[in-house]
């Protein structure tokens, strides 16, 4: 989803209003372009992105997979002329930075194809270009203020914070999946046990019983 922002605006009148506009200023989204997306990829299954971005600019993708299998996806990225940018089989996680050669509609897929019947649930976020400065610089004559200088270091200390959360997020719902699936693993491993051991218990009886069972012998007599 798009994190459109209205930081520049904020900044021209953060001089006025003081800290506690300075504040709601940290807490605007920058309107760098950002998509982050969480999505199931059931399997066979094939899901295409597409962006359109300028010539010149830096992007960044970055995927994970949460739940399914065995947290792997096939990925791949292209430009618009359909060449190859990066392609990866069966990754778990994975991190790829481009700076885009030409101007047009690029596009990534995440691909479950290999899979026959587990689905997957994927996390993606796909950077575009880089968030503006706070305070621009080209209609300044000075220097930043101590103010605004303390303003864009929590700026960027708060991204950072942002970031941790999200991988943080990301690693305790995998790790919940893991700890679901494996308490449901044992349950049917002992679930499992049970019944074998009921079996046998019942066939130990039974060959127990027919050891002290008397056997009685019929003679028959066979007259001339």
């Amino acid at each position: 989803m798009q994190r459109p922002g209205s930081a520049l605006r904020w900044a021209a009148a953060a001089g006025s209003w003081g800290c506690r506009l300075l504040v709601l200023l940290l807490l605007v989204p920058g309107p760098g372009g950002a998509s982050e997306i969480t999505f199931e990829l059931p399997d066979n299954a094939k899901q295409c992105f597409y962006e359109d971005i300028a010539q010149g600019t830096k992007c960044t993708l970055e995927f994970q997979v949460i739940t399914g299998g065995h947290y792997d996806v096939d990925c791949r990225l292209e430009d618009p002329d359909g060449k190859v940018l990066y392609k990866e089989m069966k990754k778990q996680y994975d991190s790829f930075t481009f700076t885009a050669s030409k101007n047009g509609t690029y596009k990534f897929c995440f691909s479950n194809e290999f899979s026959t019947f587990t689905h997957k649930t994927v996390y993606f976020d796909f950077q575009v270009g880089e968030d503006p400065p706070l305070f621009p610089s080209e209609n300044r004559v000075s220097a930043l203020t101590q103010m605004e200088s303390a303003c864009v270091s929590i700026h960027e200390a708060l991204k950072s914070v942002i970031d941790y959360q999200t991988h943080f997020r990301l690693r305790e719902a995998q790790g919940r999946s893991r700890a679901e699936d494996l308490n449901t693993r044992v349950a049917y491993w002992s679930v499992g046990e049970a019944l074998i051991l009921l079996v046998v218990s019942i066939g130990q009886v039974f060959l127990l019983k027919s050891f002290f069972s008397d056997k009685r012998t019929t003679t028959t007599r066979v007259g001339s």
